[in-house]
């Protein structure tokens, strides 16, 4: 089988290839880079598809949704030519599977248990949001194309300058104080859960054509920290600097598991204890400067707002 992941070398896209790799020997996976396959260019992308007989296409390409990207300008258009680039390949691929986010939810009010069909009750305020809202709209409406809406996703890999967990996990290890600017209940799964869940989707046919991959468990930034905590020999100081609750993100799954049965998730502790070894492995090579700075805190309070 021949699989193209766009958005190979981000977070997500780095794990799922590796996943791949290791319990898939006979697949053949085309990782191609940006500079490899330019995804704006519609010919390039054409080309790059057809040439190569792309089974299943898995798009993880896309700019902005976090706080390293705020500032980023024309994400809706860009995110939206390269989408529309790949799903025009619907027919001449066996299946394409896009991502979502619960930015569709609008995140300028509390999002809570939200199932998949409620993005539809109101538009997104934000950019990123408003784009992956237009894809789930127009998923809907396809013949061979799947949304996985992800609302936190969290591992060894990430950003740890700006990522919550990985953040706090680096900060205990450098005894660092964890600060926190306002408490907030999240639905975060580990990146081991998310790739078998795709796994599961590449090779089993969907009854639907969105699902929220999630756990449809919260749990709030306060009791992360003390986990990471528990499972330190040092005790890291906890400062939240706003008081009450900012806006609940939590999503309901009960679609995702009628489809694929009785999921064992990872626990946040099991998860936590393996990035704080791998953390731990490649300390010296972190950007401590920048956890000691902790610039990404400032833009926080955006992400909750508006444009």
């Amino acid at each position: 089988m021949n699989i193209l992941i766009t958005g190979s070398n981000g977070f997500v896209g780095t794990h799922l290839k590796k996943y791949l790799l290791c319990n898939y020997s006979n697949y053949i996976l085309f990782i191609p880079s940006s500079k490899e396959l330019d995804l704006v260019d519609e010919c390039a992308v054409d080309k790059y598809i057809l040439l190569n007989k792309i089974d299943i296409i898995i798009h993880l390409a896309n700019r902005g949704g976090g706080r390293d990207t705020f500032d980023m300008k024309n994400i809706t258009e860009y995110n939206l030519r390269i989408f529309f680039n790949i799903a025009k390949h619907e027919r001449n691929v066996k299946k394409i599977i896009s991502f979502g986010s619960g930015a569709e939810y609008c995140k300028h009010k509390p999002i809570v248990d939200a199932k998949e069909e409620e993005y539809l009750l109101s538009q997104p305020l934000d950019e990123y949001g408003f784009y992956k809202s237009v894809t789930s709209k127009y998923i809907e409406k396809s013949d061979n194309i799947l949304q996985l809406r992800i609302f936190g996703a969290y591992g060894e890999y990430e950003n740890y300058r700006y990522k919550f967990i990985s953040n706090a996990i680096v900060k205990n290890l450098l005894n660092l104080p964890i600060v926190i600017n306002k408490n907030v209940y999240f639905d975060y799964i580990y990146i081991d859960d998310l790739v078998k869940m795709i796994d599961w989707f590449i090779h089993n046919e969907a009854k639907e054509k969105i699902y929220n991959v999630t756990t449809g468990q919260k749990i709030d930034l306060l009791s992360l920290v003390n986990i990471v905590n528990e499972t330190s020999d040092f005790k890291s100081e906890t400062r939240v600097l706003n008081d009450g609750l900012n806006n609940e993100y939590t999503s309901n799954n009960e679609r995702l598991l009628n489809e694929i049965g009785d999921f064992d998730f990872t626990s946040h502790k099991n998860a936590i204890i393996k990035m704080r070894k791998y953390f731990k492995n490649n300390l010296n090579n972190l950007d401590v400067k920048v956890i000691i700075e902790d610039p990404y805190l400032k833009k926080i309070d955006n992400i909750w707002k508006d444009k």
